[in-house]
């Protein structure tokens, strides 16, 4: 068999914010690598929230903030970051708005924690304990936050169309799907012209991978991009309608050895 380039989804797919990643999963992505396959994480998170349960995974490379950053063996390729004063123009507004802003870097994450806590989403001290180091405040860092991405917080009251219609300028919208896990309270907003197909095509431009060869796992939303792109679409059971429509194959969800049987399904372990 040609080998064969699979990129992953992490939440909901290889990972769960609260208890990791599945043994089973840990199991066939290393047999996938030892059939001589390429495993690319391509997540949603940006690079500073790839939490330690996902580095110890024997990915070829990655791709985060939604295609915004890539990195193979450890040396960052390629990291498109927003203007300070965009960056710091986004938390305005959206704070005008009544959402929550948490801005995504490559190196830091930055939100305030008397803002963004467990009232907003019930994970968020997962996430403070992940970053670890990796975590800013927003106050005081108003002027110099490099970011890739932002995750907007829905609250009650809040008018989010509002604030995506004046961000619209700087940002391509992901929406996601009411309930779909823990991205449903969740805009995503990331720099017009990028998302997870344009990561993966750039990896397949600069090593050569034919796009016939190409294979994703995903479940929520901001999948959508790559799945129209990719050769091979496999939608996980727990996966948002939209990303089902558009799959070669539905496998069961991460606890119920949905990445094992997808890639067993596939032939590739």
């Amino acid at each position: 068999m040609n080998r064969k380039a699979v990129f992953f989804d992490a939440d909901g797919t290889l990972c769960d914010m609260e208890k990791g990643v599945p043994q089973s999963t840990k199991e066939a992505l290393k047999k996938l690598r030892e059939n001589g396959h390429d495993a690319w994480l391509c997540t949603g998170r940006s690079r500073a929230f790839v939490s330690w349960y996902l580095e110890e995974l024997p990915f070829t490379g990655m791709i985060s903030a939604c295609g915004a950053t890539i990195e193979k063996d450890g040396e960052r390729l390629f990291n498109k970051e927003m203007p300070p004063e965009v960056a710091k123009k986004s938390v305005e507004i959206l704070r005008r708005y009544g959402l929550v802003p948490v801005m995504e870097g490559a190196d830091f994450m930055y939100y305030d924690k008397d803002e963004y806590n467990t009232d907003v989403n019930w994970y968020t001290d997962l996430i403070t304990e992940s970053l670890g180091s990796k975590w800013r405040p927003i106050r005081g860092n108003e002027d110099c936050m490099r970011i890739n991405k932002i995750s907007a917080k829905m609250i009650k009251g809040c008018d989010a169309e509002a604030a995506c219609r004046k961000l619209s300028e700087y940002y391509d919208i992901i929406r996601h799907e009411s309930g779909s896990g823990i991205a449903g309270t969740t805009i995503e907003l990331v720099p017009r012209g990028f998302n997870k197909a344009v990561g993966i095509s750039a990896v397949c431009r600069l090593f050569d991978i034919p796009w016939e060869d190409t294979i994703v796992f995903g479940d929520s939303n901001n999948d959508l991009a790559m799945f129209e792109y990719a050769a091979v679409k496999v939608a996980m059971g727990n996966g948002s309608e939209k990303i089902k429509a558009l799959a070669d194959h539905i496998t069961q969800d991460m606890f119920h050895y949905g990445i094992r049987n997808g890639l067993e399904y596939l032939k590739l372990i």
